[in-house]
């Protein structure tokens, strides 16, 4: 089996995740058509007339709810099994922006299962739910973001559970799930959050939130939480927090909790990464990443290509990540450093962190400097790590890479070629918040 079909341990690729095909439409069930229903676009909020749509499809066998051009405003939609939604050229599905529009129940967020608002789309053991169009689901960001960055300046410590908003799509506990062609943007809070689903593909998605003039906070893209088999292919992801972000589960029991799990075998590529804080992040709320591949891929504007956040109060293994042929401009190649954050700084300590078998080959990037590690820095530990055919320039030099056999024992180091440019812009001109 040759390397295009299989993740860094050896283990295959599995069909589904390098399929496009979307369901055949009689797979999918009768077209619920929003204006022959009697809902029509306007800024008046629908909620109970969508969830009452979607409530008869549902109890007519299923199909798929949609949404013709137009904007169409609502609060949180919740999809069972069997109804599907499809976004029109043209159409906008458009949260509402008042909290009071969402409802508030017991749900994953952060790492935890707790009490938090429901996302604007929804959809809870859900086998095969399929979101697909060329419209959009705008998430209508902007009044939450102001009130967050207002909070801030009043509680420098406020964290995002102290100033709530909606996500705009959550999925859980549902297998063959996929995303296609829509665009996804302005989400107030986490943007795709996927939790506890199998065989789940993303597929030609544009998804996206402001850097600027008022910052989106924490409006990452993807947030893969306990998730096995998952694709995220030809996607366009530029957002004011991490691109794809892999999650589990977070404090010094995390590896113990039934509701939390590891994130294995996720496949990434030939997607277009703008501006975010990290095209892939391991954290803040992990406990085992396993056979991620990020490969075949352009940055233009990130922060880090990889991170790995190490955190002191929570077990952490990440291992078999690689990513390859990736070129254009980041900040950092590669960081890997303790991240205290949100720590309790008076939890005992957790085991320490492990990242081990990482591997970064064939890039071709700017940056202002490649390597951000620290090896003093605490709490976790680092070995096998490869550099190989990286070709970088850079505005200073960051940790040697000559160094990192001594620092991660068993790390090597093959054909990186680092070509110093003091005079180079930054890749990053805006402050990370």
């Amino acid at each position: 089996m040759n390397s295009s079909s299989v993740f860094p341990d050896g283990t295959p690729i599995a069909a589904e995740l390098l399929s496009d095909a979307l369901p055949p439409p009689d797979q999918l069930g009768p077209v619920w058509d929003l204006a022959e229903n009697g809902i029509l676009p306007g800024p008046a909020v629908q909620t109970a007339a969508l969830q009452a749509l979607i409530d008869r499809a549902a109890a007519s066998g299923g199909g798929v709810l949609s949404v013709p051009a137009g904007t169409y405003v609502s609060g949180s939609l919740y999809f069972p099994r069997g109804v599907h939604l499809h976004l029109a050229r043209g159409a906008v599905l458009q949260g509402s922006d008042r909290l009071a529009d969402y409802d508030l129940r017991e749900t994953r967020i952060e790492g935890e299962t707790c009490p938090y608002f429901t996302a604007l789309i929804n959809a809870d053991h859900a086998d095969g739910f399929t979101l697909f169009g060329s419209g959009a689901l705008d998430g209508n960001g902007l009044r939450s973001w102001e009130a967050f960055w207002l909070r801030r300046k009043w509680n420098p410590a406020c964290t995002n559970k102290d100033e709530q908003r909606p996500r705009l799509v959550y999925i859980s506990n549902s297998d063959h799930v996929t995303l296609s062609g829509i665009t996804l943007r302005n989400s107030a809070f986490w943007t795709t959050h996927l939790y506890r689903c199998r065989f789940a593909r993303i597929l030609d998605c544009r998804i996206s939130s402001p850097a600027a003039p008022v910052p989106a906070p924490s409006t990452d893209a993807v947030d893969l939480d306990a998730c096995r088999d998952v694709a995220i292919r030809r996607c366009r992801l530029s957002v004011n927090d991490d691109a794809i972000a892999l999650k589990g589960g977070k404090g010094l029991q995390a590896d113990r909790l039934p509701e939390n799990g590891p994130v294995e075998r996720v496949l990434i590529e030939d997607c277009d990464f703008g501006f975010s804080h990290s095209c892939l992040t391991c954290g803040s709320e992990s406990i085992h990443c396993r056979n991620i591949l990020l490969r075949n891929c352009r940055v233009e504007g990130a922060a880090n290509l990889l991170r790995l956040k190490m955190r002191p109060d929570t077990p952490q293994h990440y291992e078999w990540i690689a990513v390859e042929g990736v070129t254009g401009k980041a900040a950092q190649l590669l960081n890997v450093n303790a991240w205290t954050q949100f720590a309790d700084p008076d939890a005992p300590p957790a085991p320490p962190s492990l990242a081990e078998e990482i591997s970064l080959r064939d890039c071709r990037l700017v940056c202002d400097r490649p390597l951000d590690l620290d090896p003093e820095s605490g709490g976790f530990q680092a070995r096998r790590f490869c550099l190989e055919n990286l070709r970088l320039s850079a505005r200073e030099a960051g940790f040697p890479p000559e160094k990192l056999a001594e620092a991660f024992p068993g790390s090597r180091v093959s054909g990186a070629e680092i070509l110093l440019r003091p005079d180079q812009a930054p890749v990053q001109t805006m402050e990370i918040m």
